[in-house]
């Protein structure tokens, strides 16, 4: 499987039953329909992805049942997330040895990180592996986030290749490929503008919603390569409404209650996480409607 990641990654959803179970054939589904709709790669375990809600026989029964649907036809990318290396580099290697094609490192902290910690997590998840690395930043729920130096750093180790980041601040996306001098590639999540941050240089986006309207995130990334901007801003402000809901409910209950909308059994949010509201199920069909994604 190539090393060039790009495109459209779908940050999947998690289906599990009242016993606890992931519901794999709901899953497998879900991603033969993606990889149908053109999607360039998949993401099990990301924010979406409920990683952690889910344990690690959950966790791991979510990224053997990817690989084995998606059959090497995308590239898979497995979220690791650990609070110590040792488990951060445990994952790693389990995940390699079932067969993903490069992983997603995420910090968890409880404690606060200084620098220098963050820097030997992430470097300790590459050692870990032959696989590309892809580093996950998001301000908004970690307690020690990835300053510009720090990443400037890791981007200096071979296989730590891309970055994904969702601050809102895509000011900072063009800062931080600036300071990596081509050594780092970034995609785009959610709480950006995808096409503003193709425009400035990114290649592709990882995000939830693309799980539920993944067809018109694929023509969306077309028009960007393309430089077809007035189409493509026409696209993205339709497909923005999407995002906006996002930003207002829960995330996994967003997501699922989308999926729900279009006939896949993938459940509810495992608690305490609450379902998504009336209130947004009417907000999210409105969004997917407008994009024919109903």
């Amino acid at each position: 499987m190539p090393a060039d990641f790009h495109g459209v990654f779908p940050y999947l959803v998690s289906p599990v039953d009242a016993d606890g179970r992931i519901k794999d054939d709901v899953l497998a589904l879900l991603c033969d329909d993606l990889i149908a709709n053109g999607v360039h790669g998949l993401t099990p375990l990301g924010s979406t992805g409920e990683f952690a809600y889910l344990n690690a026989g959950q966790r791991q029964a979510v990224v053997e049942t990817v690989i084995a649907a998606t059959r090497k036809r995308v590239p898979v990318i497995a979220g690791v997330a650990a609070t110590t290396i040792v488990d951060a580099v445990e994952q790693t290697r389990r995940y390699e040895r079932l067969g993903a094609d490069g992983i997603l490192a995420v910090l968890e902290a409880y404690f606060p990180i200084d620098d220098a910690g963050v820097v030997a997590y992430f470097s300790a998840i590459a050692m870990a592996t032959s696989l590309p690395v892809v580093i996950y930043t998001n301000p908004n729920f970690q307690r020690s986030d990835l300053t510009i130096p720090t990443i400037v750093a890791l981007s200096k180790i071979n296989n730590i290749r891309y970055l994904k980041d969702a601050s809102h601040n895509t000011g900072r996306l063009l800062s931080i490929l600036n300071a990596t001098e081509g050594r780092m590639k970034v995609f785009a999540a959610s709480a950006h503008i995808p096409a503003a941050v193709m425009l400035i240089g990114g290649v592709g986006w990882m995000a939830g919603p693309a799980c539920a309207v993944p067809a018109a995130s694929v023509a969306l990334y077309d028009l960007c390569r393309a430089e077809r901007w007035p189409e493509a801003m026409a696209l993205q402000r339709k497909l923005w409404a999407l995002n906006q809901a996002f930003a207002k409910h829960n995330l996994a209950a967003c997501m699922k209650g989308a999926l729900e909308l279009q006939g896949y059994d993938v459940g509810v949010p495992l608690p305490p996480q609450a379902p998504l509201s009336a209130a947004g199920r009417d907000e999210v069909r409105a969004a997917l409607a407008a994009v024919g994604a109903l």
